[in-house]
């Protein structure tokens, strides 16, 4: 079982695509802030075995930017335009939504770039890790997780703590080594691509690339 005393993990998202529309900037007062949601996609590309084609997937990302990084970063920029983003998965409570907080932004010309999305984090397991059958006759484990980690409000100009609760999938032998050697409060590091449920809500759904088994 791991120390769960350890309040501060690793929740670091990075992602390049391209700004589906021209944001809207705004401000706020107390302190005065500049502020914009924005919206970038990414594209997944894959080999469909049953069809023996390659085959695209959009993500959606909706992001929050806010103070110098929209002054310096977001005033001139149009759809189109290519982003580099880092940041971390936040819960929006008014709007019972999941989105991203920017802490980097970079902006580069229009065109079609071929797309980062990649998550790094450590996490708790905090449900049963269920073992099933993909459509594919492929091992597939799921179990929801927990990140938990400092960041900056520049709104209240304070280190906060934030909290987010994630589903993970994990696919292949690395799927049966998670059901067998994992159970609930052990914390595992995630390499992943951030996807989204199908739903009205879209939320936010880590798709493992990697999983690191430790124990403390």
């Amino acid at each position: 079982m791991s120390d769960v005393s350890n309040d501060n993990q690793l929740c670091n998202l990075t992602l390049l695509g391209n700004l589906v529309a021209k944001p809207n900037i705004r401000y706020r007062a107390n302190p005065a802030l500049a502020i914009t949601e924005l919206t970038l996609a990414t594209h997944n590309k894959w080999l469909d075995k049953k069809t023996n084609k390659m085959k695209e997937w959009t993500h959606y990302h909706q992001v929050t930017v806010l103070g110098q990084l929209v002054e310096q970063n977001l005033q001139q920029v149009e759809k189109g335009d290519v982003l580099l983003i880092q940041g971390y998965m936040t819960d929006n409570k008014k709007t019972s939504s999941q989105s991203i907080t920017a802490t980097f932004v970079q902006k580069f010309g229009r065109g079609y770039t071929e797309s980062i999305n990649q998550l790094h984090c450590s996490a708790k397991i905090i449900t049963p890790i269920s073992l099933m059958t993909s459509e594919y006759n492929k091992p597939l484990a799921q179990a929801n997780v927990e990140i938990h980690h400092q960041v900056y409000c520049p709104i209240k100009q304070i280190m906060k703590k934030n909290t987010v609760q994630r589903t993970l999938s994990t696919w292949g032998r690395q799927a049966q080594l998670l059901k067998e050697r994992s159970q609930i409060e052990d914390i595992i590091i995630i390499e992943a691509q951030l996807t989204y449920a199908n739903t009205r809500t879209k939320d936010q759904l880590l798709d493992s690339k990697k999983i690191h088994l430790v124990k403390n």
